[in-house]
């Protein structure tokens, strides 16, 4: 598709891969709708990109309707959803809490499963829709320390499978981008430590696959892409 006929809705578009993702569509003429659940970094999201937003919390049903409703208003339509919003938490099986566990999942697949369903009515009626979800490195291989959040990326390839096997026949592309480490402050929050800074991946390189994987022909489409650091040593 051409990016100037984008009219995207980003999931937690104020910060890292979303806003990045914002910006380069916005750059390149697309419209684009944003959301989070901070709504002061939403207002301030828009005015620095130019784009539309709207506080909404992804984890609950009648916020992500409303998410949809609002972007439908302000752009008549919507084409592009990226499922981007993710937390992460990072300790060992053993001190992991079931509550810890549980919002991972509310977040990173509850969250995915609400926007992909609202998206899919959208696009099914109109015969096309593109659906990116913001995979992780983490959803191809686990490691210590990563039950929730690996669970959770794992999860979401499988959501990625199941709704491309049934969009595919109503034109919708269903894709999914696989990161490594990324530098964002999803990182910061988790208190990771952050060594090389330099060699490690940033939100734009995402963000510019995200552009390329749309702007292919619709008559195909790149089902799933792993990033990785060149030297992230």
């Amino acid at each position: 598709m051409e990016i100037k006929n984008v009219k995207a809705i980003i999931t937690g578009g104020t910060s890292g891969i979303g806003y990045e993702a914002a910006k380069v569509l916005k750059e390149f003429g697309a419209e684009v709708v944003i959301c989070g659940t901070n709504e002061f970094r939403v207002n301030q999201t828009t005015k620095e990109l130019g784009v539309y937003g709207i506080k909404a919390d992804v984890t609950i049903e009648e916020e992500v309707l409303a998410l949809f409703d609002y972007a439908k208003e302000r752009m008549g339509t919507v084409n592009v959803l990226i499922n981007n919003a993710g937390i992460g938490k990072f300790i060992s099986l053993v001190e992991t809490t079931a509550e810890d566990f549980q919002k991972v999942w509310e977040v990173n697949v509850r969250g995915f499963f609400l926007a992909g369903r609202e998206a899919a009515k959208h696009f099914v009626e109109n015969q096309y829709g593109n659906i990116i979800n913001i995979g992780s490195t983490a959803s191809l291989r686990g490691y210590a320390n990563g039950s929730s959040y690996v669970a959770s990326k794992f999860a979401v390839s499988g959501l990625t499978e199941c709704w491309r096997a049934e969009l595919r026949p109503y034109n919708v592309r269903v894709m999914q981008i696989n990161p490594s480490e990324v530098i964002t402050d999803f990182l910061v929050k988790e208190g990771i430590e952050i060594k090389n800074e330099a060699n490690k991946l940033k939100p734009k390189e995402i963000a510019h696959l995200i552009v390329n994987m749309l702007s292919m022909s619709d008559t195909g489409f790149i089902p799933d892409a792993s990033v990785w650091a060149t030297n992230p040593w």
